[in-house]
């Protein structure tokens, strides 16, 4: 019973929830994400290492940038993927991140 009630705590945040909405889509370093969410890097690294404690995001190192991408071997992530997958293209906040991705991304 605690991990779920630790899943629905961390996914009851609005800003984890765009986080895992975009990491649904592909893998995003800090950086890029502090740009597509309008956030200090502070704040999204926060946000993203307690997904990661969680087992909901995993890490891999790209040169010199931390890559985030999500956990889909995780059963409770993967249906809250699969939820904001559906949603995505018709919450405007959620559908606004995902049009700010060609722009951010690190060459």
């Amino acid at each position: 019973m605690e991990m779920l009630t630790r899943f629905f705590k961390a996914a009851s945040d609005p800003t984890r929830l765009r986080i895992l909405a975009l990491l649904g889509t592909q893998d995003f370093c800090v950086c890029e994400l502090t740009d597509i969410l309008g956030l200090s890097q502070p704040k999204v690294s926060k946000h993203l290492a307690k997904l990661r404690d969680l087992g909901f995001v995993s890490t891999r190192r790209d040169a010199r940038f931390v890559r985030y991408y999500l956990s889909l071997e995780n059963e409770p992530i993967k249906a809250v993927h699969d939820a904001l997958l559906a949603y995505r293209d018709t919450h405007p906040q959620l559908k606004m991140d995902a049009m700010k991705i060609p722009s951010c991304l690190v060459k």
